[in-house]
């Protein structure tokens, strides 16, 4: 694969139509894996900036520098000894988005994505399983990989752009035709969906998260707006939760672009809006109004926020042009997603134990409210919080855990190069009455331990996840398999 660097929408420096021609052989923004003919994107980052690594990119055969003003000053040494052709743009990051694109020239026919603080793997996940039951070859990009009809690991919930743009190339040459993407706010912030040609948006909620990146709510909420002031095409739709306080915000700003909204929630100002839910022990029935046609669903799926997300999933597959009848007859066949509200285990004397990816203070609270209606005794609950991460949600955390919880158990999440003690102690704060434990298996154990029948134990912050970060080392770890292990041993299967 090769291209020009004007076939890319750039333009050079200086060189005129000659430097434009440029063949380009590859993208990268890592020096190390420069190859010769490649164009080396050297972007602003929050502690260095991409420019110092230019003289080992041309060491490494770059033929193309895109960086910023300040990039170019950084590097003029290394590109006046090597003169390679030079793009000079006030945002490289976008640039790039748009470069890949173009690079690899392909994506699967229909694209969707989804942005909030909570609920976006879930959405993309009932998205693609959604298509899949309507007959489309779909998959899913996010936080646990690709998955769907072409399969891939994915090192961030939305891949860097090259990363990104070479996914959606191979996944639509192997025969996919559409998928569902969640954006998250770092993705957004840093231009990385830019280039995707989405034909329909979600939001889900907003509360708080990730202030440790964007510093304050305003930057956060900017960064999730962006999906809707910029990367949704204004003939696209938007999907959106309009019961969430931020939810009237997102439908102005597509209001002001004439991008047409779909409204998802409980009230009446929703298109598509849940009218009435019954739970019981295994999943919940839903009353939905459709544009005034009414539905009557079963979904097997514990908590009450189900509902919203498979709504907007819902909603995303209408918008992209489905059969309303078509798509609410699939909603049945709806599996859970890995991680979220996930059936780990039962005990023999009937309680269950659920382990669910809540990493927020909001998050911890609406999955423990959630799963209360399915239970007719105690909601015992086990939360931690990472390490060099936004430290103040922590209490927030152990607050929302206690309001919410019959018994709270405070334990290791993912401590990272912090002291964990001191992690449990900020959780603590906010849920003084708590155990705390540690050790998170040894946490686990008890929790299964102290269920009584009509229990339930519901294991917050991993979720999916299969390892445990400590330090600088990554320890196997499975929330759903450390449950598993722990109802065996008391109960006297192993």
């Amino acid at each position: 694969m090769m291209k020009s660097l004007s076939e890319l929408g750039l333009t050079a420096q200086s060189g005129g139509e000659a430097r434009n021609k440029t063949r380009i052989t590859g993208l990268s923004v890592d020096s190390r894996r420069v190859e010769p003919g490649h164009l080396f994107a050297a972007l602003p980052g929050a502690h260095a900036h991409g420019a110092e690594f230019v003289p080992m990119a041309l060491t490494m055969g770059a033929t193309a520098i895109l960086t910023d003003p300040e990039g170019a000053r950084l590097a003029a040494e290394a590109i006046a000894e090597h003169d390679p052709a030079l793009a000079v743009v006030e945002d490289p990051r976008q640039a790039l988005a748009y470069a890949a694109a173009l690079f690899f020239g392909a994506q699967p026919e229909v694209m969707v994505a989804v942005t909030g603080t909570n609920g976006k793997t879930s959405v993309a996940t009932f998205t693609r399983q959604i298509w899949q039951l309507l007959g489309a070859r779909a998959i899913n990009i996010g936080t646990t990989g690709v998955e769907g009809d072409w399969q891939a690991p994915s090192p961030h919930t939305t891949p860097e752009p090259i990363t990104l743009h070479g996914m959606l190339s191979r996944a639509a040459k192997a025969g996919v035709t559409h998928g569902a993407m969640e954006a998250s706010s770092h993705g957004l912030a840093q231009r990385r969906l830019d280039g995707v040609e989405l034909t329909a948006a979600a939001f889900t909620n907003f509360t708080q998260d990730h202030l440790d990146y964007h510093a304050t709510f305003e930057a956060y909420f900017a960064a999730k707006s962006g999906l809707f002031t910029r990367v949704l095409a204004e003939d696209g739709v938007a999907v959106v939760n309009i019961d969430d306080a931020k939810g009237m915000e997102i439908e102005g700003i597509c209001a002001e672009r004439g991008i047409d909204v779909m409204r998802v929630g409980r009230s009446d100002a929703s298109d598509l809006r849940v009218v009435a839910q019954r739970f019981d022990p295994t999943g919940q029935n839903l009353r939905v109004d459709f544009v005034g046609n009414i539905y009557q669903i079963r979904l097997d799926l514990i908590g009450g926020f189900q509902a919203e997300n498979v709504m907007a999933a819902a909603g995303l597959v209408m918008a992209c042009g489905a059969d309303p009848e078509e798509v609410f007859s699939c909603l049945p066949e709806l599996v859970g997603v890995r991680g979220r509200m996930q059936h780990a285990a039962t005990r023999g004397n009937g309680a269950t134990v659920f382990v669910d990816y809540a990493h927020t203070p909001d998050a911890v609270a609406t999955a423990i409210k959630a799963l209360r209606p399915h239970v007719m005794g105690r909601v015992v609950a086990i939360v931690g919080a990472g390490g060099d991460r936004d430290k103040t949600k922590r209490p927030l955390m152990g607050q929302a855990a206690a309001e919410n919880a019959d018994l709270v158990i405070v334990t290791d999440d993912n401590p990272r190069s912090e002291d964990p003690a001191a992690i449990r102690a900020e959780v603590m704060a906010g849920a003084p009455e708590a155990i705390e434990v540690g050790d998170r298996a040894e946490a686990i154990l008890r929790g299964v331990d102290a269920l009584q029948p009509g229990d339930a134990l519901l294991i917050c912050g991993k979720g999916h996840e299969s390892g445990q970060i400590v330090g600088d080392n990554v320890y196997p770890f499975d929330d759903v398999e450390q449950a598993s292990m722990a109802v065996s041993a008391l109960d006297g299967a192993m």
